[in-house]
């Protein structure tokens, strides 16, 4: 067999994985996996629900993480509402945890299927034109993907891709996930954890309170701080300039 008709298999192999990521957002939609997303879903079975979680407590970590898993890996809705389900219905401590490795976990898979299915397309149109970019990039992996997962401003599925597309090693992407995600972790979980006392006032939670300038602050400091590496790099390789 020559090199001309085994190459066409192979790139169909690659498709695969978007074609089984693909069938699985429309089917969730198609089945009205959306509807079920909801506050008012919450609130009108809380009572069933908190029985089922401290009747199977175990079982309804697992089943919640695997849900997180399932919504950040296939891109789907409902990150937030699952982050303040999971502090409803474990408290803030341990929600944070739960959604941290459920997302982590989640963010791992897509950034994987995107390196296996899409980094060889992308560099075969774009790799000269980014090349720079891929480098420096790479050279301060750790630091630049803190900042894109400290900072709110960046969507989640989009801060999955990119990193694969550019060749970030899967130990720094996990590590600086794990990490990054857990300040807004904790404010959607401690804002899931007096979900019952909203619910009992007839109310909605405030979904942009990450946006208020008492917890952006101190995240946006953070993100400063992981950025020094990179701007005390840049700073001294002038100084020798």
């Amino acid at each position: 067999m020559t090199e001309e008709t085994a190459n066409p298999p192979k790139k169909k192999a690659h498709i695969v994985p978007l074609i089984i990521l693909a069938c699985a957002i429309v089917a969730f939609f198609a089945l009205g996996g959306a509807d079920y997303l909801s506050f008012e879903t919450l609130r009108d079975n809380r009572d069933a629900i908190l029985e089922w979680t401290h009747t199977h407590y175990l079982l309804a970590i697992v089943a919640f993480m695997l849900a997180y898993h399932v919504a950040v890996m296939f891109s789907l809705p409902g990150a937030v509402w699952l982050s303040l389900t999971g502090g409803f219905l474990f408290g803030t401590t341990q929600a944070t945890l739960y959604i941290v490795i459920g997302a982590t976990a989640g963010a791992v898979g897509i950034f994987l299927l995107a390196r296996y299915a899409l980094y060889d397309f992308f560099h075969a149109k774009v790799g000269k034109t980014l090349a720079k970019m891929e480098k420096g990039f790479q050279e301060d992996a750790l630091s630049y993907m803190l900042v894109l997962r400290l900072m709110p401003l960046f969507p989640f599925w989009l801060v999955n891709l990119v990193p694969a597309l550019l060749g970030v090693r899967l130990s720094i992407f996990t590590i600086a996930t794990f990490i990054g995600i857990i300040p807004g972790a904790f404010v959607y979980a401690s804002v899931g954890s007096g979900l019952g006392a909203v619910f009992d006032e007839g109310k909605t939670p405030d979904l942009g309170i990450i946006f208020s300038p008492e917890i952006l602050t101190p995240i946006i400091g953070l993100a400063v701080l992981a950025l020094l590496p990179v701007l005390y790099k840049k700073f001294k390789n002038r100084g020798k300039a």
